[in-house]
């Protein structure tokens, strides 16, 4: 239990940050509630747009994957794609990804093409970080809003500040709510009482609920930091944990009658070091010394979604020039590989992802009863501070009597 002046520092410290980033916070934690279930909401939106006409094997196979990266390129309105995404579900599209006309990049827009794998056929096109609330840009305004506050990298910027000022807010909390170590003082502290005072419910319930669920708000509050600043972090993490070097592998000098090898071959050359891997993401060359990055999904893995293995071939040979491998990572890799299905629930299943949508309504409940603890105290503070006043003013001592009144008053005694 903490006391006097660090105490008082402590509980300014938690109410200015509080009142600083609390609003930022409330709209992550609401928006989170959504975009827990992104891909199966954008799905449930638009069928026309990510369902195919009929369903397929998974994973594709490369010549399906070749195929479809065929139909743009013959297309002039497409072309080769930057990125292609590939079905997680047997009725999922191909989902291409191109840069958006007029701008140079990092602000989290893109061009989305998506292929019907059945036909080969695009189903249609959307501007993904194009704010907007029609069915096809809902979710993903909702996701920009989350990470980016529809502010590019400047607002991704401040959801990452956020991210480490809430963990900052989190512990400092932790510190004031210690209780004396005494059985009864620890029950108090995580008990809500009502009793019939409003107030008192409120300043339990936010006392209890931020004991009870600090854990997972460090959690979330440090993974959406990461997330969002992982040069900031990463050497936090890397001081106290082995942390694999970031750089991207080029591909060799080709020789002079070399062909770049197409997104089939690549695919295979993938499966030949992973064979019971699913290939779920594609990243092309863009210049010719750059590589092929494949990312996979391995049987086991924490991330079941897209996967956490990366897998960087040569454009030419098809040469493994480098490898993330989360069954075979270092500490500090294998700890961050935990951020994202931590902080989206996906690390414990549906079960997860049900808690993390219920969770992103507490910030909202912290927001009101914090709030309504604060005007209770500032309202017993301004009381008390008008009561002192009165006090002081009623002590003071009161004007000398006027000599000729009192002269006259005790002559009128007289008479």
């Amino acid at each position: 239990m903490v006391s006097g002046r660090l105490r008082h520092f402590l509980v300014k410290l938690h109410l200015y940050l509080a009142l600083s980033f609390g609003l930022i916070f409330v709209l992550l934690g609401l928006t989170g509630t959504a975009i827990a279930w992104r891909d199966e909401l954008d799905a449930l939106l638009n069928p026309d747009l990510l369902r195919a006409s009929a369903p397929v094997p998974l994973p594709p196979d490369a010549a399906t994957v070749q195929a479809v990266v065929a139909t743009l390129q013959a297309d002039k309105a497409y072309g080769r794609p930057n990125g292609l995404a590939l079905p997680l579900e047997p009725d999922g599209v191909f989902v291409a990804s191109y840069p958006v006309k007029g701008e140079k990049g990092g602000e989290g827009r893109s061009r989305q093409v998506m292929v019907d794998p059945a036909t080969l056929t695009v189903r249609g096109e959307r501007i993904w970080g194009e704010p907007g609330l029609s069915r096809r840009q809902l979710m993903p305004t909702l996701f920009h809003l989350h990470r980016y506050l529809l502010s590019g990298e400047t607002g991704k910027t401040v959801t990452g500040v956020t991210g480490m000022m809430v963990l900052v807010l989190v512990l400092a909390g932790l510190t004031i709510w210690a209780p004396r170590p005494r059985w009864q003082s620890l029950r108090q502290s995580v008990t809500v009482r009502f009793g019939g005072s409003w107030s008192r419910l409120t300043y339990t319930l936010h006392r209890a609920a931020g004991f009870f669920l600090a854990p997972v708000m460090l959690c979330t509050a440090f993974s959406g930091w990461y997330m969002n600043l992982p040069k900031w972090v990463t050497p936090v993490i890397a001081s106290v944990m082995t942390v694999s070097p970031q750089a991207r592998p080029s591909s060799s000098a080709p020789a002079p009658d070399a062909k770049p090898l197409d997104a089939g071959q690549i695919v295979l050359a993938a499966r030949a070091g992973y064979p019971d891997a699913a290939v779920t993401r594609l990243s092309f060359p863009r210049k010719p010394a750059d590589a092929w990055e494949v990312r996979l999904r391995q049987p086991g893995e924490l991330r079941q979604d897209s996967g956490a293995t990366r897998l960087w071939l040569d454009a030419y040979t098809g040469r493994r020039l480098g490898v993330r491998d989360p069954h075979h990572a270092a500490a500090g890799d294998t700890f961050i590989n935990w951020m994202y299905p931590l902080h989206t629930g996906k690390a414990f299943g549906v079960p997860g992802r049900l808690f993390i949508t219920l969770f992103g309504l507490t910030p909202l409940m912290f927001a009101v009863t914090g709030l309504l603890v604060w005007f209770k105290r500032r309202r017993g503070h301004r009381r008390h501070a008008q009561k002192e006043q009165a006090r002081h003013a009623g002590a003071l001592p009161s004007d000398p009597p006027d000599p000729a009144a009192a002269g006259s008053a005790t002559a009128g005694g007289r008479d």
